[in-house]
């Protein structure tokens, strides 16, 4: 009898101990899992701020390149596939495709002196250097919280205890696309006339 007496307050006390590592697991999850998310809004944000810029920075290209069409469609393209995407992974994919439109779109913009030296077209180019700068940085933040995230959750033991409570490794990454790792041919060579302007 003794010895049952013992064996149950055993098995008590380890079912305790199990509960309440369970219990403390999970809530460092959902934190760090609260804390992705948010991180995420973030680089939403500044992602909307690009692409409520390039507008105005198209047009102001538009006055001086105005035979630069297939540029400034896919720019449209890019921007619309961003602002059409909803989660992470497709956001990330379409940020990558704007990435390549606004290369190609600011390596027109060396072919125009006079649109290089344009007072609106510097203001705009400034902000979004400065938007690119804050993506970069949300980015670099928001990757850092979903290595965290995926290291603690794929941990032994909180493996065990993410599979009871749901809780999946994130893995959604944003890495840069191959083609952003090259920088855009710019040719002087074509010195196309510039005398539309705004």
């Amino acid at each position: 009898m003794k010895r049952l007496m013992v064996t149950a307050v055993l098995l008590v006390g380890v079912a305790v101990v199990v509960v309440g590592m369970y219990i403390s697991r999970r809530n460092q999850m959902v934190v760090m899992d609260q804390a992705v998310t948010g991180q995420w809004h973030q680089v939403d944000v500044v992602l909307q701020r690009r692409a409520d810029l390039i507008p105005n920075l198209v047009a102001t290209v538009k006055g001086y390149a105005a035979q630069e069409q297939a540029v400034f469609s896919d720019v449209d393209k890019a921007r619309a596939g961003l602002l059409a995407a909803q989660a992470p992974m497709d956001r990330i994919a379409a940020n990558q495709q704007l990435d390549g439109a606004l290369g190609r779109l600011l390596a027109v913009a060396e072919n125009y002196p006079q649109l290089k030296s344009n007072e609106n077209f510097l203001r705009l180019q400034d902000e979004l250097a400065g938007t690119e700068n804050r993506i970069a940085v949300e980015r670099r933040r928001y990757n850092d919280l979903v290595r965290d995230y995926d290291t603690y959750v794929n941990l032994f033991p909180n493996n065990v205890f993410a599979h009871w409570a749901g809780f999946a490794p994130n893995n959604n990454y944003f890495i840069a696309d191959e083609s952003s790792r090259q920088a855009p041919v710019v040719n002087f060579s074509n010195t196309a006339p510039a005398t539309q302007g705004k």
